[in-house]
């Protein structure tokens, strides 16, 4: 039986021993932790597919060379972003200089969901230890494989008292929950993330959430239509639709939506072939229940392309449905699945203001070639990051951070802003003894409050 006390506990004293806060033993700590990745890539795909269905290249591309690619970047940066910041201090408190000083938390914990198992555990929990804390982390129940490679992984690499990951069958969201940590960083549902956050609020302890949302990819009349239909399959369709950032929905300009339509037809087959639910390059859904959610969500909507669907695979044919009101069911909530909503505009006036109004997406794509559409989109719709002319590719450049707003999450992370996440900026000033002016000190005078205003 797992008692996450002594193991919390064994770490709070690891870290409070200051075994963490060496570089040296950082970097170490990476260079673990991307060697016994580099070795373990065959299983850690075989898993991934064993879960997903995902092919070797997907599992690779969207998971291991990302998680690796990130761990990199980490070790190339580690004493630039972790070394002591000196900023000027204000003329009041001359002679001085300010200090900022990056700090790890301490004990932090890391869940991550299902959908990219291995990317969203192991990019925080990356961070994680370049930033110098000691980690304790919990995949999702529903790709089992995936967790056990990981967890072996974690075992072989290091010791409990610095990263422990936890077998998520054995161990209950509540229960996790229910213990101390200095830092809480979750990837899920928004739903979850309020029980998180409700959580962490009781022992006032940071978190940083990672949600989603319905995330619009908008088309105007200007778009290179076959290089957007394009994009947007392959960001939609990608881990079968499984993916927090996939485009929703699409909104396409009126005069435009059958040329459109037309072109999301041919890349459908161009990337999945004349058959696509027999292509090893589709994924399938997680399991029956979110079959079974997806399956009702296409219940009275006009499917123009797709719709087959194979239980015993748990396999949805990539799906376009077209004439989709607002008030639909597959509007109300995130798809998370191969299902493409089609719906139109006449102004881009309609779109900003319709957006403005929902709640806020983690991503938004916009595919168009007017300079004056661009800049009202940018301006006026809150989002948490997204595309201009692509989809889903602005998640794996590690000089942008990733994360959402309101609904769709707080706080971010990838290359230095995942640093910054588990780090604690320390503000310091720093002064010398003398001199020490006494007009600071009462009791004040009517001539020092006069040369207070004069000054300052």
């Amino acid at each position: 039986m797992i008692r996450i006390e002594e193991i919390l506990a064994a770490q709070r004293r690891y870290f409070n021993s200051g075994a963490t806060l060496p570089l040296s033993a950082r970097r170490a700590a990476l260079r673990r932790l991307l060697n016994i990745i580099t070795a373990r890539e065959d299983v850690i795909l075989h898993a991934l597919q064993q879960d997903l269905g995902k092919s070797p290249m997907e599992g690779y591309l969207t998971e291991v060379s990302i998680v690796k690619g990130e761990i990199r970047i980490l070790m190339k940066n580690l004493e630039r972003w972790a070394r002591p910041r000196l900023v000027p201090a204000a003329l009041a408190h001359q002679p001085a200089c300010g200090l900022v000083q990056p700090q790890p938390y301490g004990v932090v914990l890391i869940q991550s969901p299902w959908n990219y198992p291995f990317q969203l555990c192991m990019v925080p929990l990356a961070a994680a230890l370049a930033a110098g804390n000691c980690v304790m982390a919990r995949p999702a129940t529903d790709a089992p494989a995936t967790a056990r490679v990981m967890e072996k992984l974690i075992r072989d690499a290091f010791s409990p008292e610095l990263v422990c990951l936890l077998p998520p069958a054995e161990v209950g969201h509540a229960a996790l929950l229910s213990q101390k940590y200095d830092y809480i960083f979750f990837t899920g549902s928004a739903r979850v993330g309020r029980i998180v956050m409700t959580a962490a609020a009781a022992r006032l302890t940071p978190v940083t959430l990672e949600l989603g949302g319905k995330s619009p990819c908008i088309v105007d009349e200007t778009a290179d239509l076959r290089l957007a239909a394009r994009r947007i399959v392959y960001g939609k369709f990608l881990n079968a639709g499984q993916t927090c950032v996939a485009p929703d929905h699409l909104l396409v300009q009126r005069r435009v939506k059958e040329p459109l339509l037309a072109e999301l037809r041919r890349a459908i087959t161009e990337l999945y072939g004349p058959d696509p639910i027999n292509s090893p390059d589709l994924g399938r859904i997680v399991n029956e229940k979110h079959f079974d959610r997806l399956l009702g969500l296409l219940e009275g909507q006009r499917i123009v392309q797709g719709g087959e669907w194979d239980r015993d695979r748990l396999k949805i044919e990539p799906t376009l449905l077209d004439e989709v009101d607002f008030d639909a069911p597959v509007m109300q909530e995130e798809i998370f699945g191969p299902i493409l909503p089609i719906l139109t505009f006449d102004r881009i006036e309609e779109v900003i203001e319709r957006q403005q109004v929902l709640p806020t997406p983690l991503a938004l794509y916009l595919f168009t070639r007017n300079r004056k559409n661009l800049q009202r989109v940018l301006r006026e719709i809150r989002y948490g990051g997204g595309c201009i002319n692509d989809t889903v590719v602005h998640l794996a450049n590690d000089r942008l951070p990733f994360g959402g707003v309101g609904e769709s999450g707080m706080g971010s992370y990838h290359g230095r802003a995942g640093f910054a996440a588990f780090s604690h900026d320390k503000s310091v000033l720093l002064r010398p003894s003398l001199p020490d002016l006494p007009l600071r000190y009462p009791p004040y005078t009517p001539e020092g409050f006069a040369l207070v205003r004069r000054f300052f």
